[in-house]
């Protein structure tokens, strides 16, 4: 058994995370091993850098394996394509033995960590708003399908608005 406090930190964040939360924890694996892998790599110790790179290309196929192709449409095929290529990148990586296509992999998967951090704090603030009421010109809350005469010569655009 592991006693090491930053694993179990981890490991009790991860049961907590919303399903966003576990993708950005799925990412800072990916980025401990890159790290791992590069440690390994200045000091010569290659069984140790071919490891965390193959745990990496798991994690990273892991993830690609449950992309939602239906509800996440382009997106879904952009980050496939992504997980494509940055394992192809690991596999290079690991041939030629270098520090820059390491650091290469920690700035892309740092890059996009960052997207789906931001993605999972929106998600939770989302979450705990309250739904705001429609109002009409006055101030009032209006009624849900209620229709508002002050407003019957206004375009229908332009009552759309977004913050």
């Amino acid at each position: 058994m592991n006693n090491d406090p930053s694993l179990s930190y981890q490991h009790a964040a991860a049961r907590g995370a919303s399903p966003v939360g576990e993708i950005v924890a799925l990412y800072d694996t990916i980025l401990r091993d890159f790290g791992r892998a590069l440690v390994a790599l200045q000091a010569g110790d290659i069984e140790a850098r071919v490891f965390e790179l193959n745990h990496a290309i798991v994690v990273i196929g892991y993830l690609q394996y449950v992309l939602d192709h239906e509800r996440g449409a382009e997106p879904a095929k952009h980050l496939a394509q992504f997980y494509s290529l940055t394992r192809q990148m690991i596999v290079q990586a690991n041939i030629r033995a270098t520090p820059e296509p390491i650091q290469e992999l920690i700035e892309l998967y740092s890059g996009v960590r960052q997207a789906w951090h931001q993605a999972d704090l929106q998600t939770r603030v989302e979450q705990t708003q309250p739904p705001v009421p429609a109002t009409d010109r006055t101030g009032d809350a209006a009624a849900p399908g209620a229709a508002n005469p002050a407003n019957d010569d206004v375009e229908t655009s332009q009552l759309q608005w977004s913050a």
